[in-house]
């Protein structure tokens, strides 16, 4: 019995065989949506609570998911058979070896700050990967440089004479980009204003250069020949590519057949790396946190979790609380907003608090501060201005004394700030990506940094045999602590 496999377009692969092992491939790819009989459709009956990613009425199934299905026929002893198809013209795979790539990073004259970057081995590596194989999901944490890893490869496309587009999660990081991009080319005179275009609110859609840097909001609407005028996709934080706006828009490039992904982050769900592979490519992983540390290339991390407890009574009223109500009793808490402001002005060096909630917390720890510092004191969330996030960013790198609070939406994921020596964790959350994202805002080095202390502020409403909603999350966080091999330290405070 065979298995048969025929390309579509850059975006699916036809698999067909008998009906029975067809629904044997739709069960292999079918999964059970964790939490989904809490979710409205799941509840009204419209879904079952499960994600099929092989479509068994058109027989199709994600490109970069081809080698999974040569491993399910393997595995059942089924034959397996690429067919070639006579609508689909794959592009050629390379065959440059490390020490070809290792001379075409040097010949970019990268440069940091104004000064010479010495490209590192395993950015050397994944350079390679991506240019080589042209679809990759690279797997690399935060402060491991993954940007200059993204204008390398960018350069090497547009000097084939591609077009680019490069999607990220939000407009700061579009302007982020941009400035990195800026600062590679200092020394090398490959001018990014004449190559690359910003696209977000404000900004024409009309594609003129070489290279598009944009967020999959100013994109998703546009119709599926918008696309065909790229060639090579990078998708940054690739990780929340597995929402549907986002898939819908990587399932329009039908006609882009180079496909990068990056991010520091995959959670344990395996149905997301699945979608994650099946849009980009197999996972090459670049580095870790842990290697990255024991090599100097980033701050050492440590974590002071801060556990608060509460008065029996308080905890006998909280007993049995809705995750919400949890939510809004704590962030309403005077004492803990006191706590978390202290904590904040005890500190030396600059300080990222962050929240959950924009008016129920996050204003209400800025207004707590008032006039009772003389250090500077900014608030970012979704409201604020692109450029004054960009201008809040680019003060804080060249001060050592600063207290930003900032939403998890907008700096949890990409922001660099490598003066950044402390961060709080204002607002409890169990999401692995989030949390490792956030740590990555401290990890960066600069000139005399060589740790970043993360306090973890955590809340203990526990009664009798009861354990409060976050208290759980909390322990999820200590988990992952212990997996990543981070230096941990609990302490106990009486509110």
């Amino acid at each position: 019995m065979k298995i048969y496999v025929e390309q579509v377009d850059d975006v699916n692969v036809r698999v067909f065989s008998e009906d029975s092992i067809e629904k044997e491939i739709s069960n292999f790819f079918t999964f059970e949506v964790p939490g989904a009989k809490f979710m409205p459709a799941y509840k009204a009956r419209l879904w079952d609570g499960k994600i099929r990613l092989y479509d068994l009425q058109r027989k199709t199934l994600y490109a970069g998911l081809k080698n999974y299905v040569e491993e399910f026929a393997r595995r059942n002893e089924y034959q397996y058979q690429e067919l070639a198809s006579a609508d689909y013209k794959p592009v050629q795979l390379n065959n440059y070896t490390y020490e070809q790539v290792e001379g075409y990073a040097d010949s970019l004259n990268l440069s940091a700050r104004g000064n010479p970057i010495e490209v590192r081995d395993y950015q050397i590596d994944a350079i390679q990967k991506s240019i080589n194989t042209n679809r990759t999901l690279l797997l690399s944490p935060t402060a491991s440089g993954k940007s200059l890893i993204i204008y390398s490869i960018m350069r090497h496309h547009v000097s084939e004479g591609r077009k680019c587009i490069l999607i990220v999660p939000t407009t700061s990081l579009v302007e982020q980009m941009y400035t990195d991009f800026e600062d590679y080319s200092f020394e090398n005179g490959w001018r990014v204003d004449k190559h690359c275009q910003k696209l977000y609110s404000g900004f024409t859609k009309e594609f003129s250069k070489d290279v598009l840097i944009t967020t999959w909001q100013s994109i998703y609407k546009q119709p599926r020949n918008w696309f065909d005028q790229f060639q090579v996709v990078f998708g940054d934080e690739a990780h929340q590519f597995k929402a549907k706006s986002l898939s819908t828009v990587m399932e329009k490039m039908g006609k882009i057949p180079y496909r990068i992904g990056t991010t520091g982050t995959i959670d344990n769900k395996q149905v997301h790396r699945l979608v994650l592979e099946g849009l980009f490519g197999p996972v090459h992983k670049v580095t870790t946190t842990k290697e990255l540390m024991d090599t100097g290339r980033v701050a050492k991390l440590n974590i002071n979790c801060l556990l608060l407890k509460y008065s029996e009574e308080t905890c006998k009223e909280r007993k049995n609380n809705l995750y919400q109500e949890e939510m809004d009793f704590l962030v309403s808490h005077q004492k803990r907003n006191r706590f978390i402001k202290n904590l904040a002005l005890s500190l030396t060096g600059n300080t990222l608090i962050l929240f959950q909630y924009v008016e129920k917390h996050g204003k209400v720890l800025h207004e707590l501060f008032g006039d009772q510092t003389d250090r500077e004191l900014a608030i970012v969330h979704g409201d604020v201005d692109v450029t004054v996030r960009e201008q809040i960013r680019k003060r804080a790198d060249k001060q050592d004394n600063m207290i930003i609070l900032a939403s998890f939406g907008t700096y949890s994921t990409g922001v660099n700030i490598p003066s950044i020596e402390n961060i709080i964790f204002a607002s409890p959350s169990k999401s692995r990506i989030r949390n490792l994202q956030s740590i990555g805002r401290g990890l960066r080095l600069k000139d005399g940094k060589t740790t970043c202390t993360l306090y973890d502020v955590a809340d203990d409403l526990s009664y009798k045999s009861w354990k409060n909603h976050t208290l759980n999350h909390f322990l999820e966080r200590v988990k992952l602590y212990s997996e990543e091999k981070f230096n941990v330290k609990i302490s106990e405070v009486n509110l």
